[in-house]
């Protein structure tokens, strides 16, 4: 019974509505921890799919092209005569009933049967272990291409991963290059899928098709950020896909390219392509310094002047705009990210206190902490007072709480405003990396004589005291190196320098 179109068409919009109820239940449980909470949103996003993917199904058989659900209507629910219709009816449903009495086991097998016991598998998610199952950004290769890039700056990695998306401290010179097109389009690749990854129900899609719709309003009125004020004569030049001059710092490395290249590229800018290779690369290096537009006409292939300089300012166009559109997503999905953006720089910078020996050591303890999260939430405990855990993972007594002032807020400014709970985490933090990190960007040394101060204010007036008490033990050679006159006087450096000026020695 269930080859039947209609009957195919009926068991679509259940597994449909089995679908619609199974995605609310699952999003009605509260999962029990960060990883369940990833898990519970990958399979909500299959679920989606299956919708989607079932939806087109059904699409397809209503559109009904090869004409098999007319058909199928036509021979068995009409009639010419409006009285036959209810006896075919009932000859049918006679005909359904006799077919499941002799076969009781007979059933349509849906799609989703077994979809509850897929819920139960935990979804395949690869990240890697910079990652750590999506709580850090992993940038290193992009960061590797930023630093040997002819646009990027040396600097260190947890420096870019707080400004790798400020891309208006680029020069705008270089951001029509290759090499910076081919950087943007790795940043959104990685972005995009790692916002999949952690953030499965964001319709990406949906985010970038509002955007660039956005972006072409604004592009149009001349309103993109960083791409505002446009130079007419730089933007004359024409976008050369083959060579570009901006690699070249003299005529002998585009000899170098060999006349082929060298014609291609003179003839792609309407300049005369004739001539001995070290021509050709004069005439070409002649764009470097100088617009198209204002090239000498002699140096033009004939009837090409007008037609190329237009023709370099729409490819010229067309390539920022790409630019601008890639820069504008790049940002936005800098904005869904910037928790993740901030907790990876704040990892970057705690990893530059560290030793080996205890990074790996928090690593193991990172792990242990993942495994336990994946306990089941029937051995959540009852903490209503919010007491911190033990060792054997159940809260501490009240009295200990109490006895430890762990009730008590202590807030260090040099660490960022960063709250410490308790006395002894308090004088603690003093030598660990938070502390000191907040202490190298005041440019003050760590020392036991700052123990104690958490205001910036204070700190530095205290460093001044030090220097100012350490220069009184400092030799000065102006006041403390002695010299002797022809008659036994003794006089300090400056003043005997003083009088020697004087002509009174």
């Amino acid at each position: 019974m269930a080859s039947t179109v209609l009957e195919a068409t009926r068991a679509k919009h259940e597994d449909l509505e089995r679908l619609e109820r199974l995605a609310v239940r699952e999003l009605q449980r509260e999962p029990a921890n960060a990883r369940e909470r990833l898990y519970q949103s990958h399979r909500v996003r299959h679920m989606l799919d299956l919708v989607i993917s079932t939806s087109g199904k059904l699409v397809e058989t209503y559109e009904d092209k090869d004409n098999a659900r007319k058909d199928e209507i036509s021979n068995h629910l009409s009639s010419q005569v409006q009285t036959e219709i209810f006896p075919k009816f009932y000859d049918r449903l006679k005909e359904i009933r006799d077919y499941h009495r002799r076969n009781p086991s007979a059933r349509f097998i849906s799609e989703t049967d077994d979809f509850e016991e897929l819920l139960k598998e935990e979804p395949a998610i690869e990240f890697t272990g910079e990652e750590a199952f999506g709580r850090y950004l992993d940038l290193h290769e992009l960061y590797n291409e930023f630093i040997n890039s002819k646009f990027g700056t040396p600097m260190e990695y947890s420096a870019f991963v707080g400004t790798f998306s400020q891309v208006e401290k680029i020069a705008h010179s270089l951001k029509t290059s290759r090499q910076y097109r081919e950087y943007l389009e790795h940043i959104l690749e990685y972005l995009t899928s790692f916002l999949y990854h952690t953030e499965p129900l964001q319709d990406i899609e949906k985010i970038f098709a509002k955007l660039e719709s956005e972006f072409e309003e604004q592009w149009a009125n001349g309103g993109v950020p960083g791409w505002e004020n446009k130079d007419p004569e730089k933007e004359s030049a024409p976008q050369e896909s083959v060579i570009d001059l901006d690699y070249y710092t003299t005529v002998e490395e585009l000899v170098e390219l060999g006349p082929e290249k060298l014609k291609e590229a003179l003839a792609a800018r309407g300049l005369k392509s004739g001539g001995t290779v070290q021509q050709r690369a004069e005439r070409l290096f002649l764009l470097k310094h100088t617009p198209l537009i204002q090239l000498d006409r002699k140096h033009f292939a004939k009837g090409s002047h007008g037609s190329v300089s237009n023709n370099g300012n729409s490819i010229k166009d067309d390539l920022k705009k790409e630019i601008a559109l890639m820069e504008i997503k790049m940002m936005r999905l800098c904005e869904l990210l910037d928790e993740i953006i901030v907790r990876t720089k704040e990892n970057a910078e705690k990893k530059l206190t560290l030793t080996y020996e205890e990074m790996e050591a928090e690593r193991e303890e990172e792990e242990v902490q993942a495994d336990s999260e994946s306990d089941d939430e029937d051995q959540q405990i009852y903490n209503p007072l919010k007491l911190p855990m033990g060792w054997d993972g159940k809260p501490i007594p009240y009295w200990l709480y109490k006895l430890h002032g762990l009730g008590q807020e202590f807030k260090c400014e040099i660490c960022g405003n960063h709250s410490y709970w308790g006395r002894r985490a308090y004088e603690r933090h003093f030598k660990e990396w938070r502390h000191q990190h907040g202490m190298r960007c005041l440019g003050i040394p760590n020392t036991k004589n700052f123990n104690e101060i958490t205001s910036i204010q204070e700190a530095k007036e205290l460093w001044g005291r030090i220097q100012q008490r350490q220069g009184l033990n400092k030799w000065r050679p102006d006041l403390e190196e002695e010299y002797e006159d022809q008659e036994g006087n003794i006089y300090n450096k400056k003043t005997y320098t003083d009088l020697q000026r004087q002509g009174l020695l």
